[in-house]
């Protein structure tokens, strides 16, 4: 039997913060207007979403994850991961500068 969540309309980006399989918790910023002092302000949300099967072996802590809205799972679970964007170009580089940092001391 596959497992099939239908999905409601809210969609987030946002990136991931902490993962106990299969729950993985996305923090996201969320900019607010204030109209007594005409400004915005910018508030960081963390939401636990479920992991399908698909992304389960796939998704890291620091990945850019994508969540839709759907049906109560549990308690506090309300979303689903739809996609997952890696970092691993940026891990790249960024070992490629760890490198060349050595070398040069």
């Amino acid at each position: 039997m596959k497992e099939e969540i239908r999905s409601y309309k809210k969609t987030f980006r946002g990136k991931v913060t902490k993962i106990v399989k299969p729950v993985a918790t996305i923090k996201f910023e969320k900019t607010i207007y204030h109209p007594k002092f005409e400004r915005f302000s910018k508030n960081t949300i963390n939401i636990k979403a479920r992991i399908s099967k698909e992304f389960l072996d796939k998704i890291k802590v620091g990945d850019e994850a994508t969540i839709v809205e759907c049906r109560p799972l549990s308690k506090t679970i309300h979303h689903i991961v739809k996609q997952v964007k890696n970092n691993e170009i940026k891990e790249i580089i960024k070992e490629k500068k760890k490198r060349t940092r050595k070398k040069t001391n």
